[in-house]
């Protein structure tokens, strides 16, 4: 089989290791293809690589394939989502100012209750509230305003602002901004750099928020088939590697080399572990699968997140709701993921569900019948059921 090189965007981030992984550790060379992994300095720029036809294939923000297919952000080439990379990944901090304001008013920084660490940063705030996120179409935008939306935040004055996830440590020692949510490892680096502190992981508020996909535009993959399915593959195994506990050590040091991350290893293994330093005072908090890369179909493109995801840019954006989660669903492509994944590939009997429903692991219906997916609550309770919204 003749090696064919795809050029691919990522940003350096953890959640990039699918893909770093699938060069790296040898599945893109079993499948007949090299991954040329370009780095890309923001998300507007991975975005654009792709749609313009600079590469082929992108690690990209869950939402965006979403909000071009909504019209929203100035690009509207069709963009498909062809499987999810990544599974949470994201915590939110804040400087360390409000930092000082939160443990003098008691507070004990548990990194586990949304609700009341909600309340403590209303408390705490002597000012507005201002938020560094990587994008403004991205799942760290929809996981702040759900969680402003359903605690005590809801009054406060909060102001999201853009900053690409490599500044954000820099940001919050500047005070453009005074709290973020950004994927590892930069959180970690703002803390080690004794800029602020951890005060959540983003699965406190979403248990299983789809977090990054590999996208591909949507004529490629009509004109690609072939070439899709071996990078959808190579991807796939990469993401079941990653999955395995004794390979962190492994996958943190290929993360951690100058061509992809060049940070500490150690900075690394912490998000691929969940086992975090959330303060300049070494506190140590675990948190239970921080980032999931395989289990409980995390590959998988569920169009009901993808719809969960249109529902809220809907609101925001005064759009039609019904119109922009058909739109949205046709973006996640569980009919590629059904096509050219390997044939012992167990695969959910649907491709759409009641998100935030399961409350445990829960065995489904499936192809092979041994399916099993992971909780994926809400904080607050709630369900979002794509039939009953639509």
């Amino acid at each position: 089989m003749k090696t064919v090189t795809l050029p691919v965007a990522y940003m350096p981030l953890v959640d990039a290791a699918p893909l770093i992984v699938a060069q790296e550790m040898g599945f893109a060379e079993t499948e007949g293809i090299a991954l040329d992994l370009i780095a890309a300095p923001s998300w507007s720029s991975v975005r654009d690589m792709l749609a313009f036809g600079r590469v082929d294939a992108a690690h990209m923000l869950s939402l965006v394939p979403v909000a071009m297919a909504l019209g929203l952000g100035g690009v509207s080439t069709p963009v498909s989502a062809v499987m999810v990379t990544s599974v949470n990944g994201d915590v939110i901090g804040v400087n360390r100012a409000l930092e000082a304001r939160l443990r003098a008013q008691g507070y004990g920084f548990d990194f586990s209750d949304p609700r009341t660490a909600a309340r403590a940063l209303a408390l705490a705030a002597d000012g507005p509230l201002v938020f560094g996120v990587p994008f403004p179409f991205s799942m760290h935008v929809e996981l702040l305003h759900y969680w402003f939306d359903g605690t005590d935040l809801a009054g406060a004055k909060v102001t999201i602002r853009t900053v690409p996830p490599p500044l954000m440590a820099e940001a919050l020692a500047a005070g453009d901004i005074n709290a973020f949510c950004v994927g590892e490892p930069w959180g970690s680096v703002a803390v080690d750099q004794g800029a602020g502190a951890l005060l959540l992981p983003a699965n406190a508020i979403w248990a299983f928020a789809p977090e990054k996909v590999l996208a591909v535009r949507t004529d490629w993959a009509e004109t690609e088939p072939l070439l899709l399915r071996r990078l959808m593959r190579a991807v796939w195994r990469a993401d079941q590697w990653l999955a395995r506990s004794d390979t962190h050590t492994t996958a943190a040091e290929i993360l951690s080399r100058k061509t992809y991350l060049d940070m500490p290893a150690e900075l690394i293994d912490r998000a691929l572990r969940g086992r975090f330093t959330i303060s300049c005072r070494a506190e140590q908090r675990e948190v239970a699968r921080f980032i999931e890369f395989h289990h409980g179909a995390a590959s998988f493109p569920w169009r009901s997140q993808a719809k969960w995801m249109a529902s809220r840019l809907a609101l925001r954006h005064g759009l039609d709701t019904s119109d922009s989660m058909a739109r949205a669903a046709a973006t996640y492509r569980s009919d590629l993921f059904r096509a050219h994944m390997p044939v012992e590939v167990d695969l959910p009997g649907a491709s759409e569900k009641i998100e935030g429903a399961i409350l445990r692991e829960t065995a489904v219906a499936s192809q092979k019948g041994r399916l099993t997916l992971l909780a994926d609550s809400f904080f607050d309770g709630c369900i979002f059921d794509p039939d009953a919204t639509g």
